[in-house]
């Protein structure tokens, strides 16, 4: 084995690239009011023992979640001055136990995420029970550092039923000092009796100036570059996701994008040629990022289909409304059971192009050809 390959680390689930970890991740744009919340209520002594972190994928959930683990880790009493006087939750990154942070070795940090499969070559698909199990020995013995013990979950959309389980158990009766953090994309789809005892902080998409702001960070911490009107584009297109903008300024992304628009635009005829390309993009661990990306376009899809016929009664929007409710479905099993993301994403295209002309069929003006 070569050197490159013994510094080979595996790649890790809640990352994107180019992009720095979110543990790693210094700034926090757009987000001052949620931070203050649990600064407040720290420094008051009535911290809830478990958040959901809740918005859209790329908009700063897991940064913020970070933010809150390191600054309990550096500040572990609130009464210290570092922790009265903060104005925000940053640390200096050179701070003890912010280094322990990044480095993933602050004993008392349990991080539950989808992990990397050696046999497989792919990240499992969710977080397991026994991840779950592994975390909560670590909150049955003394904390090792003196401080806050923490569970930092990203992201709590990929718990299955018995891990989902296995964590309320602990959250419903923590140890003294304990903290929860669940970072959740659709916190609607957590076990109700999870939400029901757990802080709740949505964030919201960020806006114009701090999403460029925070392109332009993850860009210069990549020691990448952009232009400036690329970067706007992105921007323009990424709906208040730093991810998202990431990734239309990729040149292969930008491609993959216009593939797709054009391919949804002309339905209900289908151009399968390009739908089959399409679809080879997506499988194997490199096609991760398109295969997000295209899940979104036809949700986008769909969402667009369903304010365009927004007046044209009930009939109409049926079509749309069933093949949501299946491509979400369809989605939920393919992650579940390890399915054929190539076959998923055809059958997609064949689905929407059936809501499309029977919403056509239905909305069609009386005694038309």
């Amino acid at each position: 084995m070569g050197v490159k390959d013994a510094a080979w680390t595996p790649p890790e689930s809640d990352r994107f690239e180019p992009a720095p970890h979110p543990r790693d991740t210094q700034n926090l744009f757009g987000h001052a009011a949620a931070e203050a919340e649990f600064l407040d209520a720290y420094r008051s002594r009535r911290l809830p023992q478990a958040w959901i972190i809740g918005g859209t994928p790329g908009i700063g959930k897991a940064t913020l979640a970070w933010r809150m683990a390191r600054f309990l880790a550096a500040y572990p009493d609130p009464a210290v001055p570092e922790a009265r006087e903060a104005q925000n939750l940053a640390v200096d990154p050179l701070n003890p136990a912010a280094r322990k942070i990044s480095a993933l070795s602050f004993g008392d940090l349990a991080l539950l995420r989808r992990e990397w499969n050696e046999k497989t070559k792919k990240h499992t698909t969710r977080i397991s029970v026994d991840d779950v199990r592994h975390a909560i020995h670590m909150f049955e013995r003394s904390a090792g550092e003196g401080g806050w013990r923490m569970a930092l979950i990203d992201s709590a959309d990929d718990l299955n039923p018995s891990s989902a389980n296995a964590l309320l158990k602990l959250i419903e009766e923590p140890p003294p000092r304990s903290l929860f953090l669940l970072v959740a994309h659709q916190p609607g789809r957590l076990l109700p009796t999870m939400r029901s005892r757990c802080q709740k902080l949505m964030l919201q998409p960020l806006g114009p100036v701090e999403l460029e702001q925070a392109v332009r960070a993850a860009l210069a911490a990549a020691e990448m570059t952009a232009e400036a009107e690329a970067i706007a584009r992105a921007c323009a297109r990424a709906g208040g996701s730093v991810r998202e903008a990431l990734r239309l300024l990729s040149q292969a992304d930008a491609a993959f994008d216009a593939a797709v628009e054009r391919t949804l635009a002309r339905l209900p005829q289908v151009d399968w040629l390009t739908a089959h390309k399409i679809a080879d993009s997506i499988v194997g661990r490199d096609g991760e990022t398109e295969y997000r990306a295209l899940l979104q376009a036809f949700f986008a899809w769909l969402s667009d289909a369903l304010r365009r016929r927004e007046g044209q009664g009930p009939r109409a929007l049926a079509p749309y409304a069933q093949a949501w409710e299946v491509l979400e479905r369809d989605a939920r099993e393919l992650e579940i059971y390890n399915l054929d993301k190539r076959a998923f994403a055809v059958l997609a295209f064949g689905k929407l192009a059936e809501a499309e002309r029977a919403a056509r069929a239905v909305a069609k003006p009386s005694g038309a050809a």
